[in-house]
């Protein structure tokens, strides 16, 4: 069976979103992609003091700047499509309160026909939590735990009853529900992180950095829901942010996903052949405008199909 693609939607500020994102979720659609997606970048700290994944010194990069709110996109994307799944890689969900996100994913779900995919992560930005996050930084974990609970309150029966540090629901209707359980991914990388994932999600979100670190900690984690007894499988969506540039990339130094389409698509095959379901391919950074992101989405994707992948 051949790798699921996605598409990641234009969410940057060279995007006219009200026109673009409708424009390429229909192109998308069409070309034959079997999801898109959206990414969450709550701000962009002027100055930087904080480098880019808390790493000291690593700038921002400038595509950061003024990123559209993921769940809008993704509704403006739902409302002109019809098959293809519709989700987030990631929200940073302790930036969310945990009922509200909750309820409009619920909506979102129920209004696509049952195609939201529910993509959770911690963040790493302490200026995103310093402006909107619902607990401190140092408690993420501790949030993303209790929103993972909420939303399995929330999307199964009424009566709904939660107890929780954040949300209190003593018993209440809650409406309109998802048109079938919503899966929930994480992207996981540390040990804490990935026992989370085991006992409580669907499926992982890994980035791609290299066929031989994504094949590593797929490995580790699959062993490890061995060790813990899970039984289901865990659905796997690799988000790549490809720099796709008209000529190839020559000399030495090319990171993965980096180049013309026919290296791009190189990178695919390899790590298509790794064993993950799907694999989600971001290209809007690089392109001008929207026409350039659907020609360059057509190229990849009807290549990638030619390569096998």
């Amino acid at each position: 069976m051949a790798t699921r693609l996605g598409l990641g939607l234009p969410q940057n500020r060279q995007y006219d979103l009200g026109r673009d994102v409708p424009d390429v979720a229909r192109t998308a659609e069409r070309i034959g992609y079997d999801s898109l997606w959206v990414y969450e970048r709550a701000l962009f700290p002027e100055p930087a003091g904080q480098g880019l994944y808390d790493i000291p010194g690593l700038p921002w990069p400038d595509s950061y700047r003024g990123v559209a709110e993921p769940l809008v996109t993704l509704t403006l994307a739902a409302a002109v499509t019809e098959r293809v799944l519709l989700g987030s890689s990631v929200l940073v969900a302790p930036l969310h309160l945990p009922f509200q996100l909750a309820k409009a994913l619920a909506t979102l779900d129920a209004a696509s026909g049952g195609r939201v995919l529910a993509g959770f992560g911690t963040g790493w930005s302490h200026d995103e939590y310093a402006a909107s996050g619902v607990r401190p930084f140092e408690e993420r974990g501790q949030v993303l735990d209790e929103l993972i609970e909420v939303c399995r309150a929330v999307w199964g029966p009424d009566p709904v009853v939660h107890e929780g540090r954040i949300t209190r629901i003593s018993s209440a209707v809650v409406g309109p529900k998802p048109a079938r359980p919503i899966p929930i991914l994480l992207a996981a990388s540390g040990r804490r992180a990935q026992r989370r994932l085991v006992d409580h999600a669907d499926g992982w979100l890994p980035v791609g950095m290299g066929v031989e670190r994504i094949g590593a900690q797929w490995a580790e984690l699959r062993d490890l829901a061995a060790e813990r007894g899970r039984k289901e499988p865990i659905r796997t969506v690799l988000r790549v942010n490809a720099v796709h540039s008209a000529k190839p990339y020559e000399g030495d130094g090319r990171r993965p996903f980096q180049g013309d389409a026919d290296q791009i698509v190189e990178d695919l095959v390899r790590h298509a052949e790794i064993g993950l379901d799907e694999i989600l391919v971001d290209l809007q950074s690089t392109p001008r405008d929207a026409q350039e992101l659907k020609d360059v989405a057509a190229e990849v994707f009807e290549k990638a199909r030619a390569a096998g992948v």
